[in-house]
């Protein structure tokens, strides 16, 4: 049996191993590097070794020596990193541990989906063609470039146009190299409006496999899931289909010999004609949905079977519906833009469990991040996922927005709002979720504040009058007094917020003896007020704003929505301001390609600079007409988030200079 395990990963999937450990008396063994040394997994292992690089968790020597060392009879390999590796799991094994998951021989079969493909399509397994590159004709548009090694989103892009094509694989092919050390790409026929369906396998080496559920992962922004579901929508309307797809997914489980927890994920079409599209030889993020539908823990069904014991004939009948949502350190409306740095507070009310099972309708959640927690630009942007339960969809829908709305998010920006928003927009309830639910209904309403424009200047009023009630219980002279009081009649007292849309919100208020006045507000009263809570009512109706300052950032939590403001100083710091047409770095990142030259012409929406974050390229794009005056980076610099990249200029201005 299994004693002592370590979980070659980070964050929140090694913090799911380590629950079901506990649970079972195993102990537990954590690896990290330096940016995560303060992080929850790192603190909940048994015991912890240091990886000496921030690419430590890529280097199997590494992470074989932290199993030795430690006393590690057994590695798990998460998912991402070296999960599909099959070099690593040969190594784990000619290491003498036990290794957590199926034979070298399957992650070899699986790891190029070039060579899985033809392996399926052998098998009698239904498979789009895949095509050459170099071949592709004007009839065979749109077609999608993928990574052969790895998935995730990486490495792919969806083209429409042969004169994009050579471009396009050129800067998969560099994201396939950054995230998998291998820049094979080929390319497939593309289904707008297809649906992502996958099913979740299990096998034993006795010869029993089990296909335990499917999963319908069709909401996604760069071909990465963000939402997923059990069961399928789609699977639930088309009459067979459910049979038909456990049949593939066994027989391609069975034509490579697999033993342990995978995935066979599936594309298919909206009358329910499926094709393979590749196998996860790994658990799989959005596992939890299949866990609270069936009851099964993945985890340890995962240990069971690498201890060489039998599942049961057959597996758990699934029951109920379930919705996870992937929380990213993300802008949407910004292109997707990566966020890095400081998360503050992170609660999400009601959550009836973390990593483990709900006893009823409910919300599950499992994070890789804490209370002031730090984001890293060297990992996935993946903060969490809030996983919800119930008896229908619409009811899982229901409760998990909810959840998300009233979850406390403090620090960088996420993509919540975007989460709330696509779940109770109608189209998703109705089940009509493909892979074009962006491209159909809009990113930047999907994106949209889930304040709106009266809870946005509510909130502002709070957070100055929770200044004041800071600075009244922080005096030391006359602290029972209001702010600005006087003993002549004086006038009001003003503070200025700015908000996400680069707003400016200017609260006047004054302290009587009759009580508070608000002369740009008609209809709000204060009802009460202290440093951390205000409540308002405005035409009579009182609700109560939770307010949060980390410096100048302020967070204002209410049932209305969440609002972020900053302080506006009323004296700026000289230098402080960011001079016209400046392209600031929109996270941190290095500059590995750059579109143009100092004293260059530019056109609006030209790309100018490149950046690599997280395993992906990002754009800086002109934003305007004009003439690049100043170039402040090369190629291969490190910036941080904030850092003046460029400055267009208009031609006028430009010339007026020289």
């Amino acid at each position: 049996m299994i004693t002592r395990i370590l979980v070659a990963n980070r964050g929140e999937i090694a913090r799911r191993v380590f629950t079901t450990c506990r649970r079972l008396g195993i102990a537990t063994v954590a690896v990290y590097t330096d940016p995560d040394a303060q992080s929850p997994h790192v603190a909940e292992a048994d015991a912890r070794v240091r990886l000496e690089t921030t690419l430590g968790y890529l280097d199997a020597a590494q992470l074989i020596a932290a199993a030795r060392s430690s006393g590690a009879d057994a590695v798990h390999p998460g998912y991402g990193f070296l999960s599909e590796n099959a070099d690593f799991a040969k190594a784990v094994l000619d290491a003498g541990l036990i290794w957590i998951g199926p034979p070298v021989a399957a992650v070899t079969s699986m790891g190029s989906k070039i060579e899985a493909k033809k392996m399926m399509a052998a098998a009698g397994v239904p498979v789009l063609d895949e095509l050459d590159p170099d071949t592709v004709t004007e009839a065979q548009l749109p077609v999608l470039v993928k990574a052969s090694a790895g998935g995730g989103g990486r490495g792919m892009r969806v083209v429409t146009s042969l004169s994009e094509l050579s471009d396009q694989v050129q800067a998969a092919s560099r994201e396939a190299q950054s995230a998998f050390s291998d820049p094979t790409v080929f390319c497939e026929r593309y289904l707008a409006g297809g649906h992502h369906v996958e099913v979740q396998v299990l096998a034993d080496e006795h010869g029993t496999v089990w296909a335990v559920g499917e999963r319908e992962c069709s909401i996604q922004r760069r071909h990465q899931k963000i939402i997923e579901e059990a069961p399928s929508p789609l699977v639930e309307r088309v009459a067979g289909m459910r049979a038909r797809l456990f049949a593939a997914a066994r027989q391609a489980a069975e034509a490579i010999g697999y033993t342990g927890a995978g995935t066979v994920e599936f594309l298919a079409s909206d009358d329910g004609e499926i094709f393979f599209l590749e196998m996860n030889t790994r658990l799989q993020v959005e596992h939890p949905v299949t866990e609270l539908t069936t009851g099964l823990d993945l985890v340890e069904l995962q240990l069971t079977v690498a201890e060489g014991q039998r599942l049961d004939p057959e597996p758990p009948v699934a029951r109920g519906h379930s919705i996870e949502a992937r929380i990213y350190a993300e802008d949407p409306a910004k292109n997707w833009q990566p966020q890095a740095g400081r998360i503050h507070l992170f609660e999400v009310p009601g959550a009836g469990t973390s990593f483990g099972p709900l006893t009823g309708t409910g919300v599950r959640l499992d994070s890789g991040i804490c209370d002031s927690a730090n984001v890293s630009i060297h990992y996935d942007p993946m903060l969490a996922k809030v996983i919800s339960y119930a008896a229908t969809r619409c009811r899982a829908a229901q409760v998990l927005a909810d959840a998300l709305a009233r979850t406390r998010l403090h620090g960088i920006r996420t993509n919540r709002d975007l989460l709330v928003n696509v779940l109770t927009h109608q189209s998703f309830l109705d089940g009509a979720t493909d892979t074009a639910f962006f491209e159909k209904h809009g990113v930047t309403e999907l994106a949209r504040p889930l304040a709106n424009d009266r809870t946005i200047r509510l909130a502002a009023v709070a957070a100055a009058l929770a200044d004041a009630a800071h600075n009244r219980a922080n005096a030391t002279v006359l602290g029972e007094i209001s702010s600005g009081w006087r003993n002549v009649v004086s006038g009001t007292q003003h503070k200025t917020y700015r908000d996400a849309t680069e707003h400016e919100h200017r609260v006047a208020y004054r302290f009587t003896r009759n009580g508070l006045t608000l002369p740009d507000d008609d209809g709000v009263a204060l009802v009460s007020a202290r440093p951390d809570e205000v409540v308002l009512a405005d035409d009579g109706v009182a609700t109560a704003f939770a307010v949060s300052r980390y410096g100048a950032e302020v967070f204002v939590d209410s049932p209305l929505g969440p609002v972020t403001l900053t302080a506006v100083p009323r004296f700026p710091e000289p230098g402080s301001t960011i001079e016209k047409g400046s392209l600031l770095a929109p996270m941190p990142g290095a500059v590995i390609r750059l579109g143009a030259a100092l004293g260059d012409t530019v056109t609006l929406g030209q790309p100018l600079v490149w950046l690599e974050a997280m395993k992906m390229e990002h754009t800086i794009t002109a934003p305007a007409d004009g003439v690049l005056t100043q170039l402040d980076v090369h190629v291969g610099q490190q910036v941080d988030v904030g850092a003046v990249l460029a400055r267009v200029e208009n031609q006028n201005e430009a010339e007026g200079e020289l």
